[in-house]
């Protein structure tokens, strides 16, 4: 894979989940020559993206369309599906894990577990990939499963995908609303921040709800992160950070990944794709302005979300690139939030 100066180490995407949705799939040739999903290998390098974050995601189903139709009006309160156990969870985590693998197997992708591994692959290929779980639901309470999971390769985790877990409590998808929907994390919780630091594991507050966040924040000895959130004061989505978050984000030495979803751009909150890019531009200056230069980097939510229609796919980055330089980021400036700050932070996180 050519490797630009800019390159794109993407946040978050949800590949894994939306091809186990697609079984039966040939997953090696889908990712290999090109699907309509957002990230596959000619997209990837039409487009710069060179390394990123895939999620493992346990789906609660529901009828898709119809959540589209909702996010789409202005105004919205989705309810959250049920909690989902362990043991449901757990054959559902190892097969997008085996997808990873597969794709690893057929020289696509290369599981990276630290940054020198992630700068080999960026400068001679394959795609770098660092295995995340969106949602600890398929870790039990004794956090047995999370050590099995770290030796398959895990290193970053959400506790939560918005519905709760045994471990705290998501938010809902609503629009407005404050982050502040309910209580923090449970005991297993607080363990669960306490084990993922002793492990090197990036913890992840994407989905969390704010009592959550203030609760990792106080027990976590890492950076805190969010790989794919966006600015609350600017869109009033239940899903966005306040200033307040973004100032305990950047004292922790922190990083924050722009989200692309467009329900999480807009000031209207909807989800609708005819969304200027400059509505990214205007979360990533105010990211700036609290995280400073270090602490703003892009968590796309590829095949997990609609995305502005000028960018549409992986192989559309270079129209966010020019839409940083068109606003008058610098070189420097724009290789920190494409690529460089993810690696920094991981050296911080990972280097235990």
């Amino acid at each position: 894979m050519q490797v630009q100066h800019s390159y794109i180490f993407d946040g978050h995407n949800d590949v894994l989940s939306r091809m186990l949705s697609r079984s039966p799939l040939d997953y090696t040739k889908a990712f290999e020559t090109g699907w309509d999903g957002h990230i596959d290998v000619p997209k990837a390098k039409a487009g710069g993206l060179n390394a990123g974050f895939f999620a493992v995601y346990i789906s609660s189903g529901g009828d898709g369309a119809s959540i589209v139709e909702l996010m789409q009006r202005h105004g919205y309160d989705l309810p959250l599906p049920e909690q989902i156990k362990t043991g449901d969870a757990g054959p559902v985590a190892w097969q997008q894990i085996e997808i990873l693998k597969t794709l690893e197997q057929h020289g696509l992708v290369r599981i990276c577990t630290d940054v020198s591994q992630i700068k080999e692959s960026v400068e001679n290929g394959p795609i770098a990939a660092v295995l995340h779980m969106e949602g600890a639901e398929a870790i039990g309470p004794d956090l047995a499963e999370l050590d099995a999971f770290h030796a398959e390769g895990l290193r970053s985790l959400g506790p939560v995908w918005s519905r709760p877990t045994i471990f705290g409590e998501g938010v809902p998808f609503r629009f407005p609303s404050t982050p502040d929907t309910g209580g923090g994390l449970t005991e297993a919780g607080h363990r669960l921040v306490r084990r993922c630091n002793t492990l090197g594991i990036m913890l992840d507050v994407s989905h969390l709800n704010e009592a959550g966040f203030w609760d990792l924040a106080s027990t976590t000895d890492a950076p805190i992160v969010a790989t794919h959130s966006n600015v609350h004061a600017i869109c009033p989505h239940s899903r966005n950070l306040t200033d307040k978050q973004l100032e305990a984000i950047a004292e922790s030495g922190g990083v924050v990944g722009l989200n692309y979803a467009t329900a999480m751009l807009r000031a209207d909150g909807r989800m609708v794709a005819e969304t200027p890019v400059a509505e990214m531009i205007r979360h990533l200056e105010h990211m700036l302005g609290i995280l400073g230069e270090n602490g703003v980097a892009l968590g796309s939510d590829f095949d997990g979300a609609m995305v502005p229609e000028t960018i549409g796919d992986a192989s559309g980055l270079g129209v966010l690139r020019s839409a940083m330089q068109d606003a008058g980021f610098g070189a420097e400036l724009i290789e920190k939030i494409c690529h460089r700050n993810w690696l920094d932070v991981l050296a911080r996180t990972w280097d235990v």
